[in-house]
């Protein structure tokens, strides 16, 4: 016992240590972008992306481009906001509702349903985008926002997450709930919901974070500019007749924002829905 004691600070050292140095790596690509995105075009041109910290050509002119002309950009910037806001909201209320199903209640097809949910977890999306599409033609949603959010309202990933979360939430309480006469959507909104609240704020950054990134799914949708989200917007800056660097650096660091406010939002919540999520069922 004393041994381990003498050898805990050491050891507490040596994985703050390694903990930082992973997190030097993690960050090593986002601080060379902070770097070159107050570099001017012709700067980056001439020498790359790099860490070159040269104070004599450094300024802030690429972000008061943002702000001051590129219109465009806030409006991309808008579109995304709006679209992973509803995506997350819709499939936290949809997918935690399905999977809170999948785990407490008892119907005939229940395991051939989840097992449809597992399979398509192992199907890459690439498989499923020209069926989805082609379904985006028949209900006319091509070159809108719907065509883009709904067929991620109820994703694989979230369902199985919250039925796995859901297996561990003690059923004794919806018992007592039923003999005190509440419904069965009273028990989920006004008992159970709150119970998931862990696994509601972990997935709401995993989803968040999905859609704010998403690219292939709202390149193949959307066909107006006025429409794009931020990852079409910012590759449109990037043309056989020139080439943005300056802005869309800038600006690439700009979308880094949101998912930083989401993170610290449900941060606390983060770690306690992933670790209990993970081991149960």
């Amino acid at each position: 016992m004393k041994k381990r004691n003498k050898n805990s600070p050491s050891l507490k050292w040596l994985a703050n240590v390694s903990m930082a140095i992973i997190c030097l790596i993690a960050l090593f690509p986002i601080i060379i972008l902070i770097i070159s995105s107050f570099r001017p075009s012709s700067e980056l041109l001439r020498t790359g992306i790099s860490l070159t910290f040269d104070t004599s050509v450094m300024n802030i002119s690429n972000y008061t481009y943002i702000f001051t002309q590129a219109s465009q950009y806030w409006q991309w910037y808008m579109n995304s906001l709006a679209i992973s806001a509803i995506t997350v909201v819709l499939s936290l209320f949809f997918s935690s509702m399905v999977g809170y199903a999948l785990a407490v209640y008892d119907f005939r097809g229940k395991n051939l349903f989840f097992t449809f949910v597992v399979f398509i977890l192992m199907v890459p999306f690439e498989i499923l985008m020209l069926p989805l599409f082609q379904m985006m033609i028949n209900f006319q949603l091509v070159n809108s926002y719907a065509g883009v959010i709904l067929p991620m309202v109820v994703a694989p990933i979230a369902v199985f997450f919250f039925r796995q979360y859901a297996i561990g939430l003690p059923v004794q309480l919806m018992d007592a709930a039923r003999i005190d006469g509440s419904t069965e959507y009273g028990i989920f909104f006004k008992i159970m919901l709150p119970l998931m609240t862990p696994s509601l704020g972990a997935m709401a950054i995993l989803q968040g974070l999905g859609s704010w990134n998403n690219f292939l799914w709202p390149l193949i949708v959307l066909r107006s500019n006025d429409m794009f989200t931020l990852p079409i917007g910012l590759a449109t800056l990037l043309t056989p007749y020139g080439n943005n660097y300056d802005v869309l650096i800038a600006g690439s660091i700009m979308t880094i924002i949101p998912i930083i406010i989401l993170f610290i939002f449900f941060q606390r919540y983060f770690v306690a829905g992933l670790t209990v999520g993970g081991v149960k069922g």
